[in-house]
């Protein structure tokens, strides 16, 4: 086992490296091809055409220097028509991405499929290797196995490097894409069969995200294979993610609709009233009418309803793309989780108050699609939406709620910044069926409940009462059920009345009372 493990983990290392190292494996030089593919706005290539002529079939080996010049002299343009007020000319999209990548040139676009086959399926295969012999070591389910002295686990160096790398990652991915044009050249292939067009960065996303789900969600079938719910949940995240996050979006793309993750509800996709989305979908006709539809009745229907009867678990644990990495990704840091009475306290409001965020955001910009007008009450419609996606989108929902699984645990994201959370959790404490029931009477105090709840709930303060768990953060994972050895959880869909039973109390004979 122990020699699988150390060959699994040298593939992936080297895969990794390798996939670090593709990034400097081109040269760029601007062509009228590659310029014309690039920016296919007529008057945007009238104005950039004089400017960029010094750039053009120019060799450059240093990518820094490729984008320095045309970011430059695209710059440049962009002040001389402003200052003669020729804002009708005046170019607000950002060309320096798809410039770069298609004035790529070099060894790797030679190599896209030996590479793809390489960084993406080879690096599973050897993460598999490692881990899958460790997951099936013993006996399933939590084992305390020094894990608070993991250097990857437990805020050590390794998890903290680890961190680092996805900080940086979600930083180029959201603002600096033209900086990992090669990581999406090696997808542009799969990117043809899938929609019938090339890679951007989002699909690179994508994919990358859907891998990363697979391998760990093999793990976690694994890990908890004595639980059936876990192994149902766990199939469950997987299919929605690689079908309706992934599959079916790029199926319509090819079909020429617009893409559409049809799991993805109202306040979480926090785009679906802008105008631009709109529009789309009423250009694309009868499917373009049912998708707003149907985004509508999820929100206002289809959220609510199934909250009631399974909790917030049915999207939280079962269908969120996002809750789908945290649980299988992220499951190494859930014991992170801060349980103090203070994370709570700064949980409740933060993840409410963007919420209210998300609403007002709405309001404006529907209102400025609708009426045309760009301010509602004074808000600017546009300046409202830019700084919710720059903070909640990019900074929030990329940069801390998945770089910082190493450092503070999987579920920040899910505690702290989502609004559908909030949503799905007002509804799950006055208004639903789905608790928690505890046994107060057979718990012996071991603390595997309350060390891996991923939300920082101290189940055990209501396992040794007796009393059960209606909580609008918990998101019904059923962890906290699957480590206990004595069988003192248990999650439950009942009638509403004696969901808030009351606590259990310890005399002072050593009997318990029910209050």
């Amino acid at each position: 086992m122990r020699l699988i493990q150390t060959i699994g983990l040298t593939i992936f290392t080297m895969c990794l490296l390798l996939f670090i190292f593709s990034l400097s494996m081109s040269n760029y030089k601007l062509t009228q091809e590659s310029f014309t593919s690039s920016i296919t706005n007529t008057q945007h290539q009238e104005v950039l055409t004089p400017a960029l002529a010094d750039m053009m079939n120019k060799d450059y080996a240093s990518k820094f220097a490729f984008i320095n010049d045309f970011n430059g002299a695209f710059n440049k343009v962009n002040e001389e028509l402003k200052a003669n007020e020729e804002w009708n000319k005046v170019m607000y999209a950002n060309y320096t991405f798809p410039i770069v990548k298609n004035s790529s040139i070099g060894p790797l676009n030679d190599l896209l499929m030996p590479m793809f086959i390489i960084c993406f399926i080879l690096s599973c295969i050897g993460a598999l290797m490692y881990i899958l012999p460790k997951a099936n070591d013993g006996p399933a389910g939590i084992k305390h196995n020094h894990i608070f002295f993991s250097s990857m686990k437990n805020r050590g160096a390794i998890g903290i490097i680890t961190g680092t790398l996805l900080i940086l990652f979600y930083i180029y991915l959201y603002k600096k894409p033209e900086y990992i044009t090669n990581w999406v050249l090696m997808l542009d292939p799969l990117s043809y069969k899938l929609n019938g067009g090339e890679a951007d960065q989002w699909f690179l996303y994508g994919v990358l995200y859907c891998l990363a789900m697979v391998v760990m969600g093999i793990r976690m079938l694994m890990k908890y294979r004595h639980s059936k719910y876990q192994q149902i949940r766990t199939y469950s995240v997987i299919f929605f993610q690689l079908a309706f996050a992934f599959t079916i979006p790029q199926i319509l793309k090819r079909l020429n609709m617009p893409s559409y993750d049809l799991k993805s509800a109202w306040p979480l996709e926090y785009t679906f009233f802008f105008d631009y989305r709109l529009d789309e979908h009423i250009q694309a006709g009868t499917i373009g009418l049912f998708m707003i539809g149907w985004g509508i009745a999820l929100f206002l229907i289809g959220v609510p309803l199934f909250t009631y009867l399974f909790g917030k678990r049915w999207y939280c644990s079962w269908v969120c793309g996002c809750g789908g990495l945290a649980e299988t990704f992220g499951d190494p840091y859930r014991q992170l989780s801060d349980k103090s009475l203070k994370a709570w306290q700064i949980e409740r409001w933060l993840v409410h108050a963007v919420l209210v965020f998300a609403v007002i955001m709405t309001a404006a910009v529907a209102y400025h699609w609708y009426s045309g007008e760009q301010k509602l009450l004074g808000i600017d419609a546009y300046k409202i939406r830019d700084n919710y996606g720059f903070m909640i989108g990019f900074v929030f929902a990329g940069v801390v709620g998945t770089g910082f699984y190493p450092l503070m645990g999987n579920r920040m994201w899910c505690r702290f910044g989502c609004p559908l959370a909030a949503y799905l959790g007002m509804v799950q404490k006055f208004k639903s069926r789905f608790r928690i029931t505890t046994n107060g009477g057979q718990c012996i105090s071991c603390g595997n409940c309350s060390t891996y709840c991923e939300m920082g709930i101290d189940v055990k303060w209501y396992a040794q009462r007796g009393q059960n768990i209606i909580r609008s953060s918990c998101v019904g994972c059923g962890v906290c059920s699957a480590v206990c050895p004595r069988g003192v959880l248990n999650l439950e869909n009942a009638d509403e009345p004696g969901r808030y039973n009351e606590p259990i109390t310890v005399g002072k004979d050593g009997w318990t009372i029910q209050n």
